[in-house]
């Protein structure tokens, strides 16, 4: 199979879907890899390194899009994309189409086979969601302390605390993947953490796991309005698989909290868990709303892409050879997993929570 890598174009997205050793093992598969020139200069990966590994280097993305059967990115698809893709091509990728009616159209028209990372799924989990959900929830507790400073807009308060002085209060909505990870960076630093979840099931194991600093509570809309006075950043880690996130904090809501405090929304990908969050980038990452920061940067892990492309590449690459090596529909057909990936196939869709979503 003939695998491409464009460079991704999104604001401040520095990832590329694979390492020049990810791309060794598709060579050494038998594949042609064919490598948009500097698609890995940011995640510190050269051209010469993966020319290396055994790939062609091409010289823009409508090269690599006209050659290639599968293309592999890291984003989805924005509007300047949309006419490279073909009838037939398999786009594999992070798609997150529920929260995008527009990309969702483009892709039905182009006829083209979208496989989403999201929603590759084995027994309940989501293998290549988990590695950007590690990812993003260490790195909103990073993000979120920042903005807490005053300088920055908040309210001036170290998460950690000092010795007589009380720690900030850290409120995370979802105990999953991305939770859990918030929790353990928060914690760590010395915060008190709070994590709310709907499954009694999931919160006894977070109970066993986490350190003393860590309470948990049953998630509902009482219990969250009961605790915003005394909090000072929120993580909103929820996720439906394929499907948009519920609003968890609405615009009233926001007047319960103390002014400064931030909301960090790593669902934005989802369309994002409180009613006032608007995708936002690393350029530009926080805006105010009643006197709430708001941190809405729908590409978290993008800031750390070293870290953040080894760690996908770990994840994805086991998929991608069996996508070349079988092609997607017998490999779609013998894995169970790989199948729950598809979204959109020859302008279809197939994902019953996209189709859900805007009614097609």
């Amino acid at each position: 199979m003939i695998v491409g890598l464009p460079k991704e174009i999104k604001n401040n997205e520095n990832r590329v879907a694979l390492t020049p050793s990810g791309v060794f093992s598709l060579v050494k598969n038998g594949h042609t890899v064919y490598v948009e020139t500097n698609a890995g200069i940011n995640s510190g990966f050269t051209d010469e390194s993966y020319v290396h590994a055994g790939a062609s280097i091409l010289a823009t993305a409508k090269e690599v899009f006209d050659r290639a059967e599968m293309i592999m990115k890291v984003k989805e698809p924005i509007p300047q994309e949309y006419d490279l893709i073909r009838p037939g091509q398999l786009v594999f990728t992070y798609f997150h189409f529920a929260s995008n009616e527009e990309l969702t159209r483009a892709m039905i028209k182009s006829g083209s086979v979208c496989l989403a990372y999201e929603t590759v799924e084995v027994n309940r989990t989501l293998p290549l969601l988990i590695p950007m959900s590690e990812v993003a929830g260490r790195m909103s507790i990073q993000q979120g302390a920042k903005f807490l400073e005053r300088p920055m807009g908040g309210k001036g308060i170290l998460l950690g605390g000092v010795p007589g002085v009380n720690p900030a209060h850290v409120l995370i909505l979802g105990g999953g993947i991305v939770g859990t990870h918030a929790a353990w960076m928060a914690a760590g630093l010395g915060a008190h953490v709070t994590i709310a979840d709907i499954s009694l099931p999931r919160l006894r194991q977070l109970d066993e796991i986490m350190p003393a600093n860590v309470d948990t509570m049953m998630s509902s809309q009482y219990n969250i309005e009961e605790i915003l006075p005394r909090t000072d950043l929120v993580i909103g880690a929820v996720l439906i698989p394929g499907a948009k996130a519920p609003h968890l904090i609405t615009r009233e809501m926001l007047q319960l909290l103390p002014k400064g405090a931030v909301l960090v929304d790593v669902a934005i990908d989802q369309g994002g868990c409180f009613e006032t969050s608007k995708p936002t980038t690393h350029a530009n990452p926080v805006y105010e709303v009643d006197g709430i920061l708001h941190y809405c940067v729908a590409n978290i892990p993008g800031a750390v892409p070293y870290t953040s492309t080894l760690a996908l590449t770990n994840a994805t690459l086991p998929y991608a050879l069996k996508l070349a090596d079988m092609g997607w529909e017998k490999a779609c057909a013998e894995h169970k997993d790989l199948q729950l990936g598809l979204n959109i196939v020859h302008g279809k869709v197939v994902c019953e929570a996209v189709r859900e979503t805007f009614k097609l």
